[in-house]
């Protein structure tokens, strides 16, 4: 897993337009790059419905936010046409990226092992270097922390 102090992992993904978005050309961008496991899933909706809600905030804050999952390109286009969803969404379809980032991890569920997504949510500084990092997140109240955590970095 990706620690504070770390240089983030470069990558490029393609974005629910199919436009690839590197990391690279988001340097001098403070980057709130969060990992969900599924489109159209209660908590990852709830997720991305607030952190649409709260994009104005962050705008103001200098700050963009991307969203990674392993879904398809399309199905992140009917994710945010069906809930009205106001964020950048990336698929990383390979979990090339997930992996390198740490969050593609073992989970257990029902008693079965498989590989998956842990909810995770990093801030990113201006230079590439993770500042903040959320695990194993709990859905309610998680982007109001977020905001708060990255106005107390820029303080």
């Amino acid at each position: 897993m990706i620690k504070i102090d770390d240089k983030a992992p470069a990558f490029c993904l393609a974005n629910q337009d199919d436009v690839e978005i590197c990391l690279r050309d988001l340097k001098g961008k403070w980057i709130v790059l969060y990992f969900y496991p599924r489109d159209n899933t209660p908590g990852c909706t709830t997720e991305a419905c607030e952190f649409t809600l709260a994009a104005p905030d962050f705008s103001d804050l200098d700050a963009i936010i991307l969203g990674v999952s392993a879904d398809t390109t399309k199905k992140h286009r009917n994710f945010i046409e069906k809930q009205n969803i106001g964020i950048t969404l990336l698929s990383d379809e390979s979990t090339d990226m997930m992996q390198e980032y740490g969050v593609w991890q073992k989970k257990m569920n029902f008693g079965k092992e498989y590989m998956g997504i842990v909810r995770t949510t990093l801030i990113i500084n201006p230079e590439g270097i993770v500042k903040a990092v959320f695990e194993k997140v709990r859905v309610k109240e998680h982007v109001a922390k977020v905001q708060a955590e990255l106005e107390s970095l820029q303080a």
